[in-house]
């Protein structure tokens, strides 16, 4: 039986309870809920001008595709030529470009300068010796405009990332652009076979596509880079797996039918490599990032052995020929190479000036490839050797910097960011074996220097977010 007094002082708490919970204010059911982060917006503008920017850096010059007509020899000659300045159009549009890269840093002084702080000083170190080698240049004129093209697209892209920082991320804007081109080029190729497949008769280009590119290994780069892109995708599910499987699809058509086995290569290496740093198993992760580092150096040193400059580098070569199904020539690329070796012994410290081997004037040293090899290469088809070429043992040890200091950002990435330093180091791989027998490094001709551009300006934005992230986050917290 229980008292009146212990009934009294239950009802007394209950009141009491009763009387609080009246007592607070009343906050209504939607202000409740957890109120939903706001949208983030892309800075249409300067996204578009980056798209822009990187078709345009695809197509061909006017985005004429007519000089790929077979039966035109004029034209056909036009094709071997590397170019050496561009039309009222073209130059216009690169006015426009290099006015916007200069004008959003400019309005933006104070967070430009923290961002310029964080991207990887070699490459600013190689703008700067690319712009002095104006004063020794074998043909000052071109390396100008090389510098010029090469400035517009690093301030394009530096500016981007001032702006967009993190609500566009580097492969938001470089998958469907890609995609795009190489759905395109599908297209292409059964629109107008002639000039989207390779007509010439030798045979590593009998029926090679090169799609709305300037030549098969141009199209052939793109679809590794979008296999590698959309294979990131599906792992880090920021895609609907359907869309990269057909994002996967269009880039594999196009990769086989480039016929371009140094992009196969890529593309199965930097597949593995993702794969590898996604996943692994947990007890192999702490030791990533030392694997990663064997492989780079391993990849240099068969640089180096491609070069002539290992001993014994047929036996170090072999497992690379065997790959790629290429001879020990690299079919035959060593005659290329032998050629711009001789070059190379007139300008050891500092090159022949940036840009300036490959032209066709009167007294070019290039020139001589038409007269001992009958056909003009238009590139050194290996990306360290152009560059000793164009820069000299100078710009060998700044691309040895800056693709060191790549890799040291791209680890520090990795570390807080698994997804896209993963993306970033296997990028930075890809490109280490297929400038083995392609020029691409530093080469503003090639749709590559702008990706990897791309890459370092954002991999600078991305550690000085992670920067002051932390100097936010406090002591308690981080622990």
């Amino acid at each position: 039986m229980v008292s009146r007094t212990g009934i009294d002082a239950v009802n007394n708490r209950s009141g009491s309870r009763s009387v609080q919970a009246n007592m607070r204010p009343r906050v209504p059911a939607a202000a409740a809920a957890k109120p939903k982060a706001p949208r983030k917006k892309r800075p249409l503008v300067i996204t578009c001008v980056i798209m822009f920017l990187l078709v345009f850096t695809i197509a061909p010059e006017n985005f004429d595709y007519s000089t790929f007509e077979p039966n035109a020899v004029a034209n056909a000659q036009q094709q071997l030529a590397m170019p050496t300045q561009g039309s009222a159009f073209s130059r216009t549009m690169w006015l426009l470009l290099l006015a916007v890269g200069v004008a959003v840093p400019l309005a933006r002084s104070a967070s430009a300068l923290k961002l310029l702080r964080r991207v990887n000083p070699y490459l600013l170190l190689f703008f700067a010796l690319a712009t002095a080698s104006v004063l020794w240049s074998i043909d000052s004129g071109i390396t100008l405009r090389r510098v010029v093209r090469a400035l517009t697209i690093a301030l394009d892209f530096f500016a981007f990332v001032l702006i967009a920082g993190k609500t566009v991320s580097f492969q938001s804007v470089l998958r469907p652009v890609y995609t795009v081109v190489l759905a395109g080029s599908i297209l292409f190729v059964l629109a107008e076979p002639r000039l989207a497949i390779e007509q010439s008769t030798q045979f590593e280009l009998v029926g090679a596509w090169r799609g709305l590119t300037t030549q098969k290994n141009g199209l052939g780069s793109l679809a590794a880079i979008g296999v590698i892109l959309w294979l990131h995708a599906w792992l880090t599910k920021e895609r609907h797996w359907l869309l990269a499987l057909a994002g996967a699809t269009v880039s594999a058509i196009c990769l086989v039918h480039s016929r371009s086995s140094t992009s196969l290569m890529a593309a199965i290496f930097g597949s593995l490599l993702l794969l590898m740093l996604l996943r692994s198993p947990p007890g192999l992760r702490r030791y990533l990032p030392y694997l990663i580092g064997l492989f780079v150096c391993a990849l240099l040193i068969y640089s180096l052995a491609v070069l002539n400059l290992v001993p014994g580098s047929g036996m170090l070569l072999s497992p690379i020929t065997a790959l790629t199904g290429k001879d020990m020539t690299f079919s035959g690329r060593t005659a290329i190479w032998n050629i711009i070796d001789e070059n190379i012994a007139q300008h050891r410290l500092l090159g022949s000036g940036y840009g300036a081997y490959w032209n066709q004037v009167p007294g070019s040293p290039s020139l001589q490839m038409l007269q001992r090899l009958y056909f003009y290469p238009t590139e050194g088809h290996n990306g360290y050797l152009d560059v000793i070429n164009d820069l000299g043992i100078a710009g060998a040890l700044c691309l040895l910097a800056y693709l060191l200091t790549f890799l040291r950002q791209g680890l520090s990435i990795f570390r807080t960011q698994r997804s896209q330093g993963a993306l970033f180091l296997t990028l930075l791989l890809a490109q280490m074996v297929a400038n083995l027998s392609e020029s691409r490094w530093f080469n503003t001709l090639s749709p590559e220097f702008v990706m990897f551009t791309f890459a370092t300006m954002a991999m600078g934005r991305a550690l000085l977010d992670r920067d002051a992230q932390s100097r936010a986050t406090p002591p308690v917290a981080r622990r």
